[in-house]
């Protein structure tokens, strides 16, 4: 530090960026600033930039505060004098307690004493002006000029934590609030852009984001909704954008992230019921990763966990459309488990309860496109049943035109939705496979060309999406076979061998895909054994 005079009470050379002064009562309160202001890094793009106080700082630090209780002085000691004159700025914390305090009082009269041009700073934490802050701040100078503190108001409904901090650090450094408000935010936008291009990054930065929680627990539930809207990010867009380049790696390496950052919580319990119906929905999606790479086991724990924590959120609940959606999913996961184990007897309960559900949805809310697409996908699992159970006996044809007939409707609530015209297309193939078992070929052709149709307006819309390119693939396995039956040998192998060529390209890109090594064996077997 640089020496000052010797005596205290004449202003030497400045060892301290500002004197921070407040009532012990507000102890806690002034620690918090203390190290929010010396740990403060000021914009690269300002540092080193001219204000009227002079050379803009990398930091802030040091600022003096005196952790010393005096009630029993008569006046201010040798250390507090001292410190005083060899600062930049005085920042006093104002409260009612601190305009009672004589202690306060006495170190804003001698600082304005000893520097009547430094900056004076007021940080309002509590209660109204009149009543917090000390009298010493309103006195008239030896030239009789009232000189006005710069104000900080902490109080909720005023400027806030955040921006009275940084009105604090513009009174410290001379520079202008806005040029610090903007290069601030400039530098947080920064950062957000670089973390979320790349998943891995993106994780990183919730690691960091946690890390920056646990360092200032002050702002803890701020920083769980900044996570938490990250995490809505990685659930809903990014997992479209992953799940269209087909990269299942890429989605468990975020399915873990995000899961660890609620594995780190201290109490699950106490999290809100919007967090609680989040994490249910990371073990939904984690369990549909699992299943893709043929890890049943931990895909069935999973989708258990899930269904404990919806089932017992929708009890809190019942008419909360949200928490019934939430539900309605794990009743599918755990259906769909039975069905993919050929235990039709255990999924068909689960699927008809997923449908109740799903029925529930669209009587709350008829106009909800989402909520009949969630029941055209529980008709679509009882037809899924009904042709499974069709190598045995005739499908009923009943809930294969619901799906489809309900996903036309969604069609036209939502004609330029992607996915919708996906989902579509995939009930003309059940249809399709429905009819082909009650033996009319040519109509189940007809519902595979308008399949196809659509998925191929898809492909040329978006031809990097493995999801369509998937189902083309799969759609022309099931056309080849039905030419195949019908006599157009010809045109069945052809389109035999364009689907064979994709599902290869397919399995290059994601090796970890078990369905589509699945496929890629059937399709390399003669038609002639797969066309019977």
């Amino acid at each position: 530090m640089t020496a000052g005079s010797t005596d205290p009470e004449t202003p030497g050379l400045s060892t301290y960026r500002a004197f921070l002064s407040y009532s012990h009562v507000d102890e806690r309160t002034a620690a918090r600033l203390h190290r929010w202001l010396e740990a403060y890094r000021l914009p690269a793009r300002l540092v080193g930039t001219q204000s009227p106080l002079g050379t803009v700082p990398h930091r802030l630090a040091p600022i003096f505060r005196d952790r010393t209780e005096l009630p029993a002085a008569s006046s201010l000691d040798r250390e507090v004098r001292q410190a005083l004159s060899r600062s930049d700025a005085l920042v006093i914390i104002c409260s009612p307690a601190a305009r009672a305090s004589r202690w306060v009082d006495a170190e804003i009269a001698l600082f304005r004493e000893l520097h009547p041009d430094r900056p004076v700073i007021a940080a309002l934490i509590e209660g109204e002006p009149e009543d917090s802050f000390p009298s010493s701040l309103f006195a008239l100078d030896a030239d009789g000029v009232l000189h006005e503190p710069i104000a900080a108001d902490f109080r909720t409904n005023h400027d806030g934590i955040r921006l009275a901090r940084l009105k604090i650090v513009a009174g410290l450094t001379g520079v202008g609030l806005d040029r610090i408000i903007q290069r601030d935010a400039q530098r947080q936008l920064r950062r957000v852009i670089g973390v979320t291009f790349f998943a891995v990054i993106l994780a990183l930065f919730m690691a960091a984001m946690l890390i920056f929680v646990a360092r200032a627990r002050s702002e803890a539930e701020k920083q769980r909704q900044q996570a938490e809207g990250l995490i809505e990010f990685m659930f809903t867009d990014l997992r479209e954008k992953l799940r269209g380049v087909g990269r299942l790696d890429i989605l468990q390496t975020v399915n873990r992230r995000a899961l660890n950052y609620y594995a780190d919580q201290p109490d699950l319990a106490a999290l809100p019921r919007d967090s609680l119906d989040r994490r249910a929905r990371i073990l939904q999606a984690m369990g549909e990763d699992d299943l893709k790479r043929g890890d049943e086991k931990a895909a069935l724990a999973e989708f258990r966990e899930a269904y404990r924590v919806t089932r017992a959120l929708m009890s809190a609940e019942p008419h909360n459309p949200v928490r019934i959606f939430a539900h309605a999913q794990s009743e599918f996961w755990l259906g769909y488990v039975e069905f993919l184990r050929h235990r039709n007897d255990a999924a068909l309960p689960r699927f008809r309860a997923y449908g109740v559900l799903a029925r529930q949805l669209v009587d709350l809310q008829p106009e909800n496109e989402k909520y009949w697409r969630e029941l055209s996908y529980a008709q679509g699992n009882i037809c899924t049943i009904a042709i499974d159970e069709g190598h045995r006996r005739t499908p009923d044809l009943d809930s294969c035109r619901q799906a489809l007939e309900t996903m036309q409707r969604v069609r036209q609530m939502m004609p330029d939705d992607q996915a919708v015209a996906a989902d579509l297309a995939n009930r003309h193939a059940w249809m399709a496979d429905a009819l082909r078992m009650r033996g009319e070929r040519n109509a189940a052709l007809k519902q595979r060309q308008q399949q196809g149709a659509i998925l191929q307006a898809l492909i040329r819309k978006d031809p990097k999406n493995a999801t369509y390119v998937q189902d083309w693939m799969l759609a022309r396995y099931s056309m080849s076979q039905l030419l195949y039956q019908i006599g157009q040998k010809p045109r069945a192998e052809s389109l035999r061998e364009e689907a064979r060529k994709d599902v290869d390209r397919l399995v290059a890109s994601d090796p970890a895909n078990k369905d589509w090594r699945v496929w890629q064996a059937k399709l390399s077997e003669p038609l002639e054994t797969t066309g019977k």
